[in-house]
C-alpha cells in the first residue's frame, strides 16, 4: 500500500510554475493518476495557492486554476472543522510556523501522510511528520 502524500502551496506552486524539482511533484501527480496513490492538499492550502497565483498572474488566472487546474489534478481537498482549526493553532503555538503550513502539519499527522514541499520552514517539524524534500 501507498503513503498518502499531502502537498503544501510550495509544492503546488512549483509543480504549477515549472520551477526547480516540478518533476518530482509532477511525477507524484502522475502516479496517483495511475494507481491507489492518494495525494492530499488542505482547503488552506489551495487558498493559499490561489492568493498567491492571483497576485502573481491576476484573478483570471487564479480562478483558472479553481476552475480548470485544479478539478483536472489527483488532488483530493482536505476540509477544515473545528477541531482541525484547533490542531492546526496548537501547532502554531509550539513551532514557527505559517499558520497555513500548520494545517499541512496537522493533516499529516491525522492521515499519515508526507508533507511533500520544499519550504525550509518545515525543518522545524521534521521530528513530527515525514518530509518528502523538494530539493532532495
Amino acid at each position: 500500500m501507498n503513503r498518502k502524500k499531502l502537498l503544501d502551496s510550495f509544492a503546488l506552486l512549483a509543480y504549477l510554475n515549472k520551477e526547480a524539482n516540478f518533476e518530482r511533484v509532477k511525477h507524484i501527480l502522475a502516479k496517483a493518476k495511475k494507481s491507489d496513490a492518494f495525494v492530499l492538499m488542505n482547503e488552506i492550502n489551495i487558498g493559499e495557492t490561489y492568493y498567491i497565483l492571483f497576485r502573481k498572474r491576476g484573478a483570471q488566472q487564479a480562478e483558472y486554476f479553481l476552475d480548470v487546474i485544479l478539478p483536472g489534478l489527483p488532488i483530493t481537498p482536505v476540509a477544515n472543522d473545528f477541531e482541525s482549526v484547533l490542531d492546526a493553532a496548537r501547532i502554531k503555538a509550539e513551532y514557527p510556523l505559517s499558520f497555513s503550513d500548520c494545517f499541512a502539519v496537522s493533516n499529516a499527522r491525522r492521515e499519515n501522510a508526507i508533507i511533500v514541499t520544499g519550504d525550509p520552514e518545515f525543518k522545524n517539524v521534521e521530528h513530527i511528520v515525514e518530509i518528502e524534500w523538494l530539493d532532495n
